[in-house]
């Protein structure tokens, strides 16, 4: 849409209006079907219309466009699922459906300058409040935290693309940070006079993110192109005046876009009130609730007791050393705890088993439960000597079973030690 099509009294063209009516209809659709919890207070009621969708897409999707899938599943921490993806296909019937009986009965009409100004507004907040709440969670670092104690061991070769992304995005607090803050400036979305600069930002912000997600397998492909387009959605007016300053330098000024008039003062002051109250409201809610989460999430929240690697230097069984052989299945290697509640141990083998832990702290008492079919059980005895040694002695079944360990100092790995440097002779890339 040209900045003219947008002034009071300027009639659109055929084009200008159908298009129009298709985001009109779809870009409020996908707003209200993925909310992602971008709108305070009101996220829960937004979610009331995928209790009929869970049952109308795969209705959709098996007798429509005759695509099975495993209908048991929704969105979940996957945003591209089978359902996600019917669900925007249905979406797009939708609109163009509507598009083009809007477009028969209402052919007359010249233009939409306030039904399009309030479609803005939507896509405006939608967009803010959906990258505040992801920058946020970056800035207090959430969403990536520190690389783990698992990944730290993982074979660099093992790892997923996504799991290198979230390992590589979550070592440096600095670059989470930055990335926070980027996409946290999406609030400038949320004023009329830095809507042009907050769509900017939120172009560079959305496309970075959505680089990653295409190029590192990450679930979150079609929310994160949504994003894109709405930045584009935003801006689209002002792109032959961005590009006659940007290409060509010729001087340039961006029109005032139309927006409706309040015919009494008091519904303006009302309008303006609400609508600040609103959004301070939210910012709120969401500072608060994301400081109570740094108290049990990411880098911040407490470690578990007895958080570490312990490497194995001796393990008995029924009074009998076992050897340290590579081909043992029984044998320990190695231990990890890294969250509460769990413990991973691996073989001589390489295999690991998870565990289930419960620590009584008072009686010095570890109960180790097995999460495999086999639910292998021990109840051990623990005995910390300094801080660098541990012993486990007890009950694996009836079977008696006693391990020592040595705590592996998190700074052997290079990825911790390294630091930052500003000079460097030489490229240190190991």
């Amino acid at each position: 849409m040209s900045e003219n099509a947008l002034q009071p009294n300027t009639p659109w063209n055929i084009y200008k209006k159908i298009a129009f009516r298709f985001f009109f209809l779809l870009l409020p659709l996908f707003i209200i079907l993925n909310n992602n919890g971008a709108f305070p207070f009101v996220s829960g009621l937004l979610q009331l219309p995928g209790l009929v969708l869970h049952d109308l897409i795969p209705w959709f999707s098996k007798h429509i466009i005759h695509y099975n899938y495993d209908f048991t599943i929704t969105t979940n921490g996957s945003g591209d699922t089978s359902y996600d993806w019917v669900l925007l296909l249905f979406m797009f019937f939708i609109s163009v459906i509507g598009c083009i009986i809007w477009s028969v009965f209402d052919r007359k009409r010249k233009s939409y300058n306030t039904a399009y100004y309030w479609l803005v507004v939507l896509v405006r907040f939608y967009l803010a409040f959906t990258l505040m709440l992801y920058g946020l969670i970056k800035v207090i670092k959430l969403q990536f935290p520190d690389p783990s104690l698992n990944r730290l061991l993982q074979p660099f070769g093992d790892a997923s693309p996504m799991g290198l992304a979230w390992t590589f995005l979550g070592f440096s607090k600095g670059y989470n940070t930055f990335m926070g803050i980027v996409e946290v400036s999406a609030v400038l979305l949320l004023f009329r006079r830095t809507v042009v600069v907050g769509a900017f930002l939120s172009l560079a912000a959305t496309a970075h993110v959505m680089s990653m997600n295409y190029f590192f397998d990450v679930p979150v492909k079609l929310l994160s192109t949504a994003l894109v387009v709405m930045s584009l959605f935003i801006l689209a007016p002002h792109f032959l005046t961005l590009y006659r300053f940007f290409i060509k330098y010729e001087s340039q000024q961006l029109n005032k876009m139309y927006r409706p008039t309040f015919k009494k003062r008091w519904l303006y002051i009302s309008a303006y009130s609400l609508k600040y109250l609103y959004i301070t409201a939210g910012i709120v809610s969401m500072l608060y609730t994301f400081n109570q989460q740094t108290k049990t999430y990411g880098s911040a929240a407490p470690k578990p007791f007895l958080y570490g690697i312990y490497n194995v230097e001796d393990m008995r069984l029924k009074d009998k050393t076992l050897p340290p052989l590579t081909t043992d299945s029984i044998r320990w290697k190695q231990m990890v705890i890294s969250y509460t509640g769990y413990a991973r141990i691996k073989k001589m083998n390489d295999s690991t088993v998870n565990f289930t832990t419960v620590f009584d702290q008072k009686k010095k008492v570890l109960i180790l439960k097995s999460t495999a079919k086999d639910s292998s059980k021990y109840v051990l005895n623990y005995h910390v000597i300094r801080k660098d040694r541990l012993v486990f002695s007890g009950l694996s079944e009836k079977d008696s079973i006693s391990v020592s360990f040595k705590r592996k100092d998190l700074k052997d790995f290079r990825l911790i030690n390294r630091g930052f440097h500003w000079v460097s002779e030489y490229p240190y890339n190991r």
